[in-house]
């Protein structure tokens, strides 16, 4: 079956949204050790003028590893009481929050391939949950919609949903919320640009 490796996104058929553990599996430290190459050949690592910010760039990564795990792990054994999978529930809740997708948008918007969004489509389609329909002004294009069914599932999930999400982020104020989005969203973009550079 499609599946993105190594990616945020999966459906797997238990639904669980996986992340890379090779570089937390360790209980310890992480090591500051480079990855053997040819001779010649430049280090990204290497050229880090401080090692003090290289080892404290792979710490946070283990935190956020962790934490994403934790919180992931968690949540989709909340969504799977709802009678869906985690991916089948962000498209639900992303035609709940913005309406009509085409396939291309919600492939981008939840950071997945199209294969992905095929399957988990095929999926949901076959509960009546959702529907695809060719779009009037461009028959290449394809938009995935909310089925009534579609619509009242996530109506009546999406209030309870939200109160588990505010729990499980029960030891940081507003403020302190605030400022962890500003932060990831910063740090998403420093990612993507880090991408682009070594492409």
């Amino acid at each position: 079956m499609p599946r993105e490796q190594g990616a945020v996104f999966t459906e797997n058929g238990e639904g669980a949204a996986r992340v890379s553990t090779s570089a937390v599996s360790s209980a310890g430290p992480i090591s500051g050790s480079a990855v053997p190459r040819k001779e010649g050949e430049r280090s990204e690592w290497s050229e880090c003028p401080n090692p003090e910010s290289r080892e404290e760039a792979l710490r946070l990564w283990t935190v956020l590893a962790r934490s994403y795990q934790t919180v992931s792990r968690t949540v989709s054994e909340r969504v799977a009481e709802y009678g869906v999978t985690l991916p089948q529930f962000e498209i639900l809740e992303a035609l709940h929050r913005r309406g009509p997708r085409s396939l291309g948008q919600l492939a981008d918007e939840l950071l997945v391939t199209g294969g992905n969004i095929t399957y988990v489509m095929d999926r949901l389609e076959d509960r009546d949950l959702v529907f695809r329909q060719r779009c009037p002004e461009d028959r290449r294009v394809v938009k995935a919609r909310l089925t009534s069914e579609g619509r009242e599932l996530i109506a009546s999930v999406l209030p309870r949903h939200s109160a588990f999400v505010l729990d499980q982020l029960g030891h940081l104020d507003s403020g302190e919320r605030r400022e962890l989005g500003r932060l990831l969203r910063k740090l998403k973009r420093s990612s993507a640009e880090a991408v682009e550079r070594s492409g």
